[in-house]
């Protein structure tokens, strides 16, 4: 294939996407088709299922393309902040950031994503690639701090604070109010309650605690 072809291709693919995240925002997530992304992409429907076998699988690439613009957008702060909580906090804060254009979008769909067997699940196993990549976020907030943790709690904790983030995006959905007010309090609230209770696992009467929900994670863990 030459270079042309590939950035022709590349180009259908993003327009496709994009279509079909405007749809989503304006129809609704179960009342968009396939057949009229690609009317709206100005595309053949063969063509629309080339690049993307179902709904669900542009979702999942809603889902990468948003990992990717928070990849992106936390490189300073990682490479700026050495304090904690500083990292973590700002790292949320970017997120929300990102995903704002998507805010009003985001409830579109959250009843199939909510789903436990729904591809569409942040914990599913289509989502994996989305989900690896913001734990690995996480992990370079918790490695280039100035956190001192036990080393089972530390190599646990990017996961851990991956979930932290789902339940804000939980939280980030449903709030209605003005600039997302309550999202932004939630996060500059928990942040700081997050950081105290790490560097308190360093007090040796806390120890034990710490290795008991170490091992309850992955006693639990699929």
């Amino acid at each position: 294939m030459t270079d042309s072809a590939t950035a022709k291709g590349e180009q259908t693919r993003e327009l496709i996407l994009s279509t079909a995240l405007r749809l989503f925002r304006e129809q609704g997530y179960g009342k968009t088709t396939m057949r009229v992304i690609a009317a709206e992409a100005g595309v053949s429907v063969g063509n629309a299922y080339y690049y993307y076998s179902s709904k669900e699988h542009l979702m999942q690439a809603y889902y990468d393309h948003l990992q990717a613009l928070h990849r992106e957008a936390v490189g300073d702060i990682l490479a700026r902040e050495k304090t904690f909580a500083k990292r973590l906090g700002e790292v949320l804060h970017s997120w929300l950031e990102v995903s704002e254009p998507y805010h009003e979008f985001a409830g579109t769909f959250f009843k199939s994503a909510a789903e436990p067997k729904s591809p569409l699940s942040p914990f599913s196993e289509q989502s994996r690639p989305a989900r690896d990549a913001s734990v690995e976020v996480f992990r370079l907030v918790v490695e280039g701090s100035d956190l001192k943790l036990a080393a089972d709690l530390k190599a646990e904790l990017p996961e851990l604070l991956w979930l932290m983030q789902m339940g804000i995006v939980l939280f980030w959905v449903h709030d209605d109010s003005d600039g997302l007010r309550r999202t932004k309090a939630l996060i500059d609230r928990s942040v700081p309650l997050v950081d105290k209770l790490l560097r308190l696992t360093r007090i040796p009467g806390v120890r034990g605690v710490t290795n008991d929900i170490v091992a309850l994670i992955r006693s639990i863990r699929p």
